[in-house]
């Protein structure tokens, strides 16, 4: 079992709720009803963490939140992100001071909220300083716009930096089984300075929810089609790995997902977890791994079989992995 975490100066759920998919990247998005349905019913089974951005669905995703859950603002830890949104339809990474402070107005307007509890910088533009970009949001903690700072996607170097600009309270990085890369740093660099990490697509995509067995099931737009892990030969591979993964759950008594999400909490304690999803199920199995207890046997199997020499292909495409700080294999 896992009790509630740190994040910034508030006790958070171990697991939060990443809602970018409920405006884009994965499958087809619900509709808005559907939507607010899993918002509501997100709080009533206890999640207080709720994560969105800029980006998601360009300002669509902020706005679902902000229209569904404004009333209910005082129930839930908010947190966003700026530096990348999207331009003439385009994702656009741009940590300039002038654009992180329109975008900054532009959330909270969204959002209808006087405050956001956590704002990221979501990428690091490498063309932009990071203490310029980082020191423009710490004006926006001053000004009482933004409560806590965070980055996404950087190294253990680059998080040093931002921290002596103005304190980072979370580094948000992808952290599964099967992407380890703040084992190269960043999670002591966070415990080292105070931080919380903030492990997205814990599930790895949903890979490890044992549900996506085709990607030609999956509509052209999703973002996993770009992806190397889910691309033919590569894919193929990595199929192969679920079969012992699978019956590891079992032996756990919990689901595949479940299994994913246990062993990330248990690899620090300053770890919290972000999970999306549309269905209403797996909301409720997500928020129910805090209350199981996993034998470290089993844990320790888990990362055996699935981790960064096990499974095929990189995280990014080449262009994109150009866009990512944090720290490679």
């Amino acid at each position: 079992m896992f009790a509630p975490r740190t994040l910034a100066d508030t006790q958070v759920n171990p697991i939060g709720l990443g809602c970018m998919n409920l405006s884009h990247a994965y499958g087809v998005p619900p509709t808005q009803s559907e939507a607010q349905t899993l918002l509501f019913k997100a709080l009533d089974l206890g999640y207080n963490h709720l994560d969105t951005a800029t980006l998601y669905g360009f300002g669509k995703n902020e706005t679902l939140i902000g229209n569904t859950l404004k009333s209910q603002r005082q129930q839930f830890f908010l947190a966003s992100k700026c530096g990348m949104g999207g331009v003439d339809g385009k994702r656009v990474i741009d940590g300039r001071p002038e654009t992180l402070r329109r975008q900054i107005d532009e959330s909270l307007k969204r959002l209808q909220t006087d405050v956001i509890d956590l704002y990221y910088l979501h990428r690091f533009d490498k063309s932009v300083p990071i203490e310029e970009s980082v020191g423009e949001m710490g004006r926006m903690v001053e000004a009482g716009k933004v409560r806590f700072l965070g980055l996404s996607e950087v190294s253990a170097e680059t998080l040093y930096k931002a921290h002596q600009e103005h304190a980072i309270a979370a580094v948000q990085n992808e952290y599964s089984l099967w992407t380890r890369n703040p084992e190269l740093g960043t999670i002591a660099a966070c415990k080292d300075i105070g931080a919380t990490l903030v492990a997205f697509s814990p599930v790895a995509r949903g890979f490890l929810g044992n549900v996506l067995h085709d990607t030609a099931t999956l509509p052209s737009n999703d973002i996993r089609l770009g992806m190397p892990r889910f691309k033919g030969e590569n894919f193929a591979a990595n199929l192969n790995l679920l079969p012992a993964y699978v019956a590891l759950a079992q032996e756990a008594g919990c689901t595949p997902a479940q299994l994913a999400l246990y062993w990330v909490l248990a690899q620090a304690d300053n770890i919290v977890a972000i999970p999306g999803t549309t269905q209403l199920q797996h909301l409720a199995d997500n928020i129910a791994v805090s209350e199981l207890n996993i034998a470290a046997d089993i844990l320790t199997q888990a990362g055996k079989l699935i981790n960064q020499q096990t499974v095929t292909g990189t995280r990014y495409p080449a262009a994109t992995q150009l866009e990512i700080d944090t720290e490679e294999f």
